[in-house]
């Protein structure tokens, strides 16, 4: 399963800046990878994982914004169009780990 989050947080005052950027670093060091700017993607292995990845979330929201969270299956991710741009991931495939062995 996968866990998406997707972000809109205001950045016009400092306060809002810290939020901002106190939040976007809670998301890397926990897992996330960014897909696109305000949008956050972490694999959980089950149901379990996954309430627990949202309870973390719910726990270090900022105080103003919206944050929303979407669940899907790999299944469903696997089947993301991509319409243009190419797909940045942190994540190696296997033909790549290949050759960095």
């Amino acid at each position: 399963m996968r866990v998406l989050v997707f972000f809109d947080l205001p950045v016009i005052t400092s306060e809002n800046r810290r939020a901002y950027t106190k939040f976007r670093k809670f998301l890397l060091k926990n897992g996330f990878l960014m897909l696109q700017e305000s949008v956050y993607c972490k694999l959980a292995l089950n149901g379990t994982a996954v309430r627990t990845i949202i309870e973390n979330v719910h726990k270090n929201k900022p105080e103003e914004g919206l944050i929303q969270l979407l669940t899907v299956t790999e299944k469903q991710y696997a089947k993301m169009d991509i319409v243009i741009g190419n797909i940045k991931s942190e994540v190696l495939n296997s033909d790549e780990r290949l050759v960095i062995l």
